[in-house]
């Protein structure tokens, strides 16, 4: 059985790498894998953010099933728990506590970071204070008080809400050349695409003249974040220059990866490469990936690097649940009952894939919003009933609202998520709430999470 790699990145939207057609050098390694690979041009999440995008990725099953995606419920089934008993060595390293073990991802895994335990000396100290001092006390709250003011006015990162793309390589490739077992799956998550964007200087020059310091980076964010509105011009030019750096830096370090990988493991390895979900720069009128579902958000890069001759540019609609049925196909081990998708092998043979269903859901208040993207049409559906209904062929930027103008794909999109919402309805059931240490609390608002 062979080896298997999939890299996932954090907030990488399809239209800001290469083999996607964009204009700037953003992935020239990602670029030259692609072109031997075989790549989906029309690969979607089913979900807005990280928490309801990941249980597609790792369980083929849709978010808000089995309870939702506050916690993997024990009735999914992992691809590294298939992959492990079925002999495979298993590994994951990302920092995205989003994914932690307190959420389930660590299951199947025989070594697994998610960062929890190490999260940095400026957020350790952070965190001792939080510890050692009354949350409701004068003294915790003057500091609180300092630590966010010194990050929004100085522009100074107080801890990091994530593990840089150099140090998460680093351990992938230290658990890699510790093993020798064989067959190996490895998973690695970058998040550094994600905000705050604070990109080395050398990649900031491939797309300007000046790097942007960190302090005037961070500064940019929160203003990104709590007053869009405010924006100019040159500051969204500045945003789009440092999501695109961020981009290059990581595009490096997963060649660096799997580079390694390649020279130091015996087979050649089957890497798969995607992202969880995209990012808005005013597409829409906002930042970052709120709940919409619009394809700046939803659209995704995705190839599967074999080694074998299934190469070439796929048009197909598929989505990011046929992942894991792909690579336990490809590890010629059986997938569970539950899994949803299809193994993208199938795509020009025996594919009946329609449509990709996005959700979200409020976990506090329940509240569900939903989309369904076909070849030709996107259908929305808000939470309080409203409907959104976009014309992708001749409206590709979803600007022009058709709604109340074509009834009859209306009712068909309409009909078709009804029939989701039944199949949802049938797997209900109460997970409980996650207990959360304020730590981890914390380095989620720092990713600009509300839990």
């Amino acid at each position: 059985m062979r080896d298997i790699v999939l890299v996932t990145v954090d907030s990488l939207r399809a239209d800001h790498v290469g083999w996607h057609g964009y204009d700037r050098d953003t992935t020239p390694n990602l670029d030259e894998r692609a072109a031997s690979a075989e790549t989906f041009q029309s690969a979607f999440s089913h979900a807005c953010s990280t928490r309801p995008s990941f249980p597609s990725i790792m369980t083929s099953s849709y978010a808000l099933e089995y309870g939702g995606f506050e916690r993997l419920s024990p009735k999914r089934t992992t691809i590294a728990e298939i992959l492990k008993a079925a002999g495979y060595e298993t590994a994951g390293f990302h920092s995205n506590l989003y994914l932690s073990a307190d959420f389930g991802y660590d299951r199947g895994f025989n070594r697994f970071f998610d960062s929890k335990s190490d999260p940095g000396t400026i957020a350790k100290l952070r965190q001792e204070i939080k510890t050692h001092l009354d949350s409701d006390g004068r003294l915790y709250g003057f500091l609180q008080q300092a630590f966010n003011a010194t990050e929004k006015r100085a522009g100074i990162e107080l801890g990091s809400a994530y593990v840089d793309a150099q140090d998460i390589t680093d351990r992938a490739l230290s658990w890699a050349s510790s093993t020798n077992s064989t067959p190996r799956f490895l998973w690695v998550h970058y998040m550094d695409v994600h905000h705050p964007y604070v990109p080395p200087s050398e990649h900031q020059r491939r797309f300007r003249d000046e790097p942007v310091n960190d302090r005037d980076a961070v500064q940019l964010r929160r203003k990104m974040l709590e007053s869009p509105e405010e924006i100019a011009d040159t500051e969204f030019e500045t945003l789009i220059d440092l999501y695109d750096s961020e981009i290059a830096y990581v595009d490096a370090q997963v060649e660096r990866l799997i580079e390694t990988l390649q020279a130091e493991w015996d087979n050649d390895p089957l890497i798969a490469f995607t992202a969880d979900h995209g990012e808005e720069f005013l597409d829409h009128d906002g930042f970052s990936h709120s709940a919409t579902f619009h394809d700046e958000v939803i659209h995704v890069p995705l190839f599967v690097e074999t080694g074998e001759e299934e190469t070439g540019d796929n048009d197909n609609l598929v989505g990011l649940m046929d992942l894991a049925p792909t690579l336990a196909n490809k590890a010629d081990v059986d997938r569970p009952e539950t899994y949803r998708g299809q193994p993208l092998s199938q795509v020009d043979d025996r594919w009946n894939r329609s449509e990709v269903v996005a959700e979200w859901a409020d976990t506090d208040t329940d509240d569900r919003r939903f989309a369904v993207r076909t070849t030709n049409w996107k259908y929305i559906r808000e939470e309080n009933g409203d409907e959104q209904l976009y014309n992708l062929t001749s409206d590709p930027d979803e600007i022009n609202d058709i709604a109340t103008e074509n009834l009859d794909v209306l009712s068909d999109l309409r009909e078709t998520l009804e029939d989701h919402v039944a199949l949802l309805d049938e797997s209900r059931e109460d997970l409980g709430d996650v207990e959360m240490d304020e730590e981890v609390r914390q380095r989620l608002r720092d990713l600009g999470y509300q839990e």
